[in-house]
């Protein structure tokens, strides 16, 4: 947290699980699946967190349940100072404005029997905002704010490319003017090149309009080059989280560095030399953790301590805490394979 600066959006012991169905004859039978189990962290105003881990980790659920579009089981989410826990749709509405979402299909995520117009239009009627010529003139601003043309206006989802519909999901979330925006592996979905230019294009809105955002994504790639910090997830939990130079230098966590090692290196001599940390095992279900560390089974450096006692996010160095008791050892044994 940047000093004399108040964050933007806190979320402390953040948990959202789900009561799930046996199958079969265990019909009957309740398990809870823990999707996010105990997160932590905060965003400045201007700063973009990443949040990164494989698929199944629970990024997403995160990013969907501080906008309360998932209602958290536990813990609380605070916004501009505000706890929304408590609050009724209603009360969250004005909140809502300015907290939106941008989703990684662009496709799926776009009504096909609605215009490009009516689909930008939507939130501005939703939140009363500007009425009759002053609403054209806003949806135009909105398409050339993302580099998209206001005559198509009256065109249909169908009708673009995933890299312009994908400008229209983003045009949708500024519509309202919003001050933080999750960004649902917005890249994903897209050809490497058209990445490339909606990261571009929102770093740029970001600095012209001091957005923030949560970046989530599983390439480390991307995420380094849209984070000012990084938390990385394990099957429903934040393992590391610093500052990005900080931990592409030097990552503490195993895991962390398993994902590290698995990046693609383009220069193929480079690639040839490193030594890939390859994990065993496949990740363990969210409604069967393991006891103690969760990463234990698949972890080379797991000890009889990580199978009974579960490590604490503990400060490491300045702005980086990692969940791992050999995290120093862990440190030591890295080998950069990524910049």
């Amino acid at each position: 947290m940047s000093a004399g600066v108040a964050p933007l959006l806190e979320v402390e012991a953040l948990k959202v699980h789900y009561v799930v169905r046996g199958e079969g004859w265990l019909i009957r039978e309740r398990h809870v699946l823990r999707a996010v189990d105990d997160v932590s962290f905060h965003i400045d105003p201007g700063e973009t967190l990443g949040l990164v881990g494989e698929s199944g980790c629970g990024k997403s659920t995160t990013g969907r349940s501080i906008l309360h579009l998932e209602r958290p089981t536990s813990g609380s989410v605070r916004f501009q100072g505000t706890l929304l826990n408590n609050l009724s749709e209603e009360e969250l509405r004005p909140l809502r404005r300015r907290m939106q979402i941008v989703f990684q299909d662009p496709f799926a995520s776009l009504d096909p029997r609605m215009t490009i117009g009516q689909i930008i239009a939507e939130p501005l009627s939703v939140h009363h905002l500007y009425e009759g010529k002053a609403r054209k003139d806003r949806i135009a601003e909105l398409l050339t704010m993302v580099e998209l043309s206001p005559d198509f206006i009256q065109r249909y989802p169908h009708e673009f490319s995933g890299g312009q519909r994908q400008r229209i999901g983003i045009a949708r979330a500024l519509a309202v003017e919003p001050s933080f925006i999750v960004l649902d592996e917005p890249v994903s979905a897209l050809d490497v090149s058209i990445q490339a230019q909606i990261l571009a294009l929102l770093s740029g809105l970001q600095t012209r309009l001091n957005l923030s955002y949560l970046f989530i994504a599983h390439d480390l790639a991307v995420v380094g080059q849209m984070s000012d910090r990084v938390a990385v997830m394990y099957l429903g939990k934040i393992v590391e989280i610093a500052e990005r130079d900080t931990l592409y230098q030097r990552p503490h966590h195993p895991y962390t560095q398993a994902l590290f090692s698995a990046v693609p290196v383009p220069d193929p001599k480079l690639a040839q030399q490193r030594k890939r940390m390859v994990l065993p095992g496949e990740v363990p279900s969210p409604i069967r953790p393991p006891s103690g560390c969760r990463f234990h089974p698949r972890c080379p450096l797991a000890q009889q301590v990580c199978r009974t006692d579960e490590p604490a996010l503990r400060v490491v160095g300045p702005n980086h805490r990692v969940a791992c008791h050999f995290a120093e050892e862990s440190a030591k044994r890295f080998e950069p394979t990524f910049a």
